[in-house]
């Protein structure tokens, strides 16, 4: 026995439940995000360490010996959250299935068995790791007895106790006896905090030599209170002392540490539906068939294991040179920039940091400011006193080379923004990889893809997080004025990690066959989306000024309609106040009150108001429509004109939805709404520059036509070759009547119904939607899948792809994950929905990353000389000289209907104007 690790396994899981907040369960719903990120820090553990015994100790109740001493211990904590109760025993079974052993015992918390083994530990010689973070364990450090936090990867010994406590560890307890805890109930003395504690303790020795002289003391409370309050303070020591004689039941010899059973470990895995756990035990070498037998050994590369990180200063010429050099020997380099900014537009760069082998990166600071500079911004005076570093534009001038060098591959994560911030300084950052958009390719609509998230996930690591190094508040400063130290911590923990992450990741696109859609759509779109950026669109500020003021004047009218049908003034912006006068005075029927004791007032309860023919809610729909315009877009866009180059520059979110669709952010200009005269007037305000003209080109009915392709239903594949107009011929097919001289309002429901069935419409929804019985709705359902069975067809096959997979695929191969498709309830229906919809809008979305990806090479082949600006959903937008608009529309509709073959034809409509609008 030379290494024992006992790991707090109640601290584990609690943390493993904050850190894994997307939902994640077992096929018969029982929720597993806490047991998914348990497992996954206790593989990381096991490979990681070095132990020949390891225990995970748990909790096993609340009530222990410390009740009898005192009976409110721990008698204020909150119940744990309902959905990780069913999960405290699949840990323990996780436990078990990695060969290890669980361990608990009635009447002593895990804290008292693992200072128990922990003492038989080193008597047998022993050196004991406590894997936790647990303040109360601090008291154990010291003579062969250190910490480790596991989600740091953090080393705690006597030097980070005394931090923490201003005490070694042998005077732990003394402070918290004084001190109290209120998560626990621990009572101390009253006014007596950790840091009067640990003085006390410094100057007085110990607990009891405070305690008697406490009449000693100057100021007069906290004598008073250390006299009135020592018995508080003794039993608080029995309570935070940890006994280290509990009458264990198993023996230290039973956690030697053996290989687990790969055939238990894998079932276990495939019960809570952990695909990429199995994955990964199948990559370290053990390949699980079908049968669960064992097979040959896989030949994927591992991941480096990284003991302690080597993070340094880059302030001289020469160092920066070496660490160029060794990334073009290298042929790698992982790369991040710190701005003043999250507007990469508007960013201004600070430094640089590069990482080309995992736990060693560097950061090269270029725009540090002195801390007289900060006082001057803070509004003292003086001039900068800025720290050394090389100045900006030598930097720059010494890493283009390297940075732009087509043999050296370019690594980051969400590189597009460097690649912007980058192109501002002249500097064009190729070949790229990415590492949020590996994890985007691999496991889209499962988690986030923050850097933060996965160092999390995958690598066990709790990151630094900007406001430690920059402040919050009024206080927060920008980068720039960030001490160099902290400055290099954090600069090259992200260009280390985004390392780290790509080595773990990148393999698994192959290995996942993911290739195509991440070398085709995804890869290759990072530049097209940063030079579309870049360019931004041009905002007419006056008509945006305009509008803002012709939506106050209407607002301000529709404010006095509003107080004149209610008879009396309120806060119309107010939910409360208005469900009040709706309910309370106007009588209306349908008010249910929440949890607050408010009424519901959503869009949904006022339009339902609005149905049956009241004024008031019609008019707060139009008002608040009205509202979100001027506040969200008029007002708003204004101020987000870049003052350089008078244009508006959006950011595209390549990781953001769950189907591969772009989303638009800083502005949104994804969400204007175009089916209102108040939306399109917004879209007037963007405009062309002097002697160019926008295009406008636009997919039509593109999911219709996918639905007709995958589903392979012949009628609407029939009616797309004739070019037919197909909200008509679906009425015909369903209603039975003839096309020719057709009520519109027949075909206004065969459109919703064609419509809505993408995204697996309800005949509440239906109804709903077009003021009908729910009964005549879902006869218009069942009429459509009679004509039309295939759809049927590929609903249901769908969703039970979903259940059994827990994603589903598009044309292309893009895997969209699908949470909640086994739970139960109104999750399962709105899973099933999404199932069915997200072949179709991903498909959609596919296609159209497709042109982009082609149409800046072909519009560069044709010596045109367009931008493109915009995507939103199925439209792009160019900006076109006035003398190329027929030869860039043709070429455009050229490329767009080319992006994909399916068995019926993809047809682009494009408009030419001054405006968007115009274009549309």
């Amino acid at each position: 026995m030379k290494h024992v690790y006992l790991i707090d396994g109640s601290g584990f899981i609690f943390r493993a439940y904050f850190a894994i907040k997307h939902h994640l369960s077992r096929p018969d719903g029982t929720p597993t995000n806490a047991v998914y990120g348990f497992t996954t820090m206790l593989m990381k553990l096991l490979d990681d360490s070095d132990a020949d015994h390891i225990a995970v100790i748990f909790d096993r109740a609340r009530k222990t010996f410390r009740s009898d001493i005192y009976p409110d211990y721990k008698a204020h904590r909150p119940p744990p959250p309902d959905d990780l109760i069913p999960q405290f025993e699949l840990v323990r079974d996780a436990t078990r299935a990695l060969g290890l052993k669980a361990v608990d015992m009635d009447g002593y918390e895990a804290d008292d068995l693992i200072a128990t083994y922990a003492r038989q530990a080193r008597e047998a010689g022993a050196k004991v790791t406590i894997v936790s973070s647990d303040k109360d364990l601090m008291q154990l450090v010291g003579d062969g007895v250190e910490m480790l936090d596991a989600m740091k990867n953090r080393t705690i010994g006597p030097d980070e106790v005394m931090e923490k406590f201003g005490v070694g560890p042998e005077r732990v307890i003394d402070v918290q006896a004084l001190a109290g805890d209120s998560a626990d109930n621990v009572p101390g003395v009253e006014g007596i905090g950790p840091k009067t504690a640990a003085q006390l303790i410094n100057e007085y020795g110990d607990l009891e030599s405070v305690l008697e002289n406490a009449t000693n003391i100057k100021q007069t409370k906290r004598r008073e209170r250390l006299i009135e309050q020592a018995d508080n303070a003794r039993i608080s020591k029995q309570l935070v002392t940890l006994e280290q004689n509990v009458p264990v039941e198993m023996e230290l010899s039973d956690f030697e540490v053996k290989e687990p059973d790969v055939n238990t470990l894998v079932t276990f895995l495939q019960e809570q539906n952990f695909t990429s756990l199995v994955k990964k035990v199948d990559a370290q070498g053990v390949s699980i068939g079908d049968n669960g037998n064992r097979a040959a050994a896989k030949s994927e590369p591992e991941v480096p294991q990284v003991a302690t990180t080597e993070y340094s200063l880059v302030q001289t010429e020469d160092d920066l040179k070496t660490w160029i050099a060794n990334a073009q020997d290298a042929g790698f380099v992982a790369v991040d920039t710190e701005t003043t900014s999250l507007d990469a537009m508007a960013a201004e760069l600070v430094g640089v940091s590069l990482c080309i082998e995992p736990g060693k990166a560097c950061y090269i600071p270029l725009g540090h400011k002195g801390a007289e500079a900060q006082g001057d911004l803070l509004g003292g005076g003086g001039n900068a006193d800025a720290p050394e570093q090389i100045p900006m534009n030598r930097a720059l001038e010494l890493l283009k080379p390297m940075l732009e060098d087509p043999g050296v591959l370019k690594v980051g994560q969400n590189l597009k923004y460097d690649m912007v911030v980058l192109g501002n300084c002249d500097i064009d950052l190729a070949p790229v990889d990415d590492t949020m958009v590996i994890s985007y390719v691999l496991e889209g609509g499962l988690h986030g893809h923050g850097m933060d998230e996965l160092a999390r996930l995958h690598l066990g690591l709790e990151t630094i997080k900007f406001k430690d190094v920059a402040g919050t508040g009024k206080s927060q400063v920008t980068f720039d004025y960030v001490d160099l130290d902290k400055a290099r911590d954090y600069a090259a923990e992200d260009a280390d990690v985004t390392c780290r992450l790509y080595k773990m990741l990148k393999p698994r696109i192959a290995g996942e066959s993911m290739a195509t859609v991440y070398e085709t759509l995804e890869r290759p779109l990072i530049p097209v989306l940063a030079e579309m950026e870049s360019h931004g669109i041009k905002a007419d500020a006056q008509e945006l000024k305009r509008l803002s003021d012709d939506f106050d004047k209407r607002l301000a009218d529709l404010e006095t309609e509003i107080h004149g049908l209610a008879e009396e003034e309120f806060n119309i912006g107010s939910p409360k106040q208005l469900g009040e006068i709706l309910f309370d005075k106007m009588g209306l029927e349908g008010g249910k009150k929440g949890k607050t004791g408010a009424y519901a007032t959503g869009a949904d309860v006022l339009e339902g108001l609005a149905a049956d023919g009241h004024e008031l809610p019609a008019r707060v729909l139009d008002w608040r429509q009205l509202a979100k315009l001027k506040s969200t877009y008029t007002d708003a866009l204004i101020k987000q004109i870049n003052p350089k180059t008078g244009r508006v520059h959006t950011s595209f979110s390549m990781a953001a939805t769950s189907t591969g669709r772009l989303a638009s952010s800083d502005p949104n200009l994804q969400n204007i709404p175009i089916r209102t005269e108040e939306g399109r007037k917004i879209r007037k305000a963007f405009v062309a520059e002097p002697g160019h003209k926008l295009i406008s080109a636009d997919y039509s009915q593109i999911e219709l036509r996918l639905l007709a392709h995958v589903a392979d239903i012949g009628a609407l594949k029939d009616a797309f070759h004739a070019d037919q107009d197909i909200h008509a011929m679906t009425a015909s097919e369903v209603f039975g009547v003839p096309i020719e001289g057709m009520d519109p309002m027949v075909r206004r429901n065969a459109k919703a119904i064609n419509f809505g069935i993408i995204y697996g419409i309800s005949a509440f929804g239906l109804a709903r939607q077009l003021d009908i019985p729910r009964g005549e709705a879902s006869e218009y359902i069942k009429a459509y899948f009679a004509k039309f069975p295939g759809i049927r067809k590929y609903m249901d096959e769908t969703i039970e792809f979903a259940k059994e997979h827990g994603f589903v695929s598009t044309l292309f191969g893009r895997k969209c994950h699908v949470n909640g498709i086994n739970d139960k309830g109104m999750r399962r229906g709105f899973a099933e929905r999404a199932a069915i919809n997200a072949p179709i809008q991903g498909g959609a979305a596919d296609i159209i990353k497709r042109a982009m990806v082609r149409l800046p090479d072909a519009l560069t082949d044709a010596g045109l000389e367009a931008k493109m600006l915009l995507q939103v959903h199925d439209e792009l937008i160019f900006e076109v000289p006035d003398a190329q608009v027929d030869q860039t529309q043709a070429l455009v509709k050229e490329v767009m209907e080319g992006a994909a073959s399916l068995d019926v034809p993809l047809v682009v409509d494009a408009g030419v104007g001054e405006s968007w609008d115009e274009a549309h």
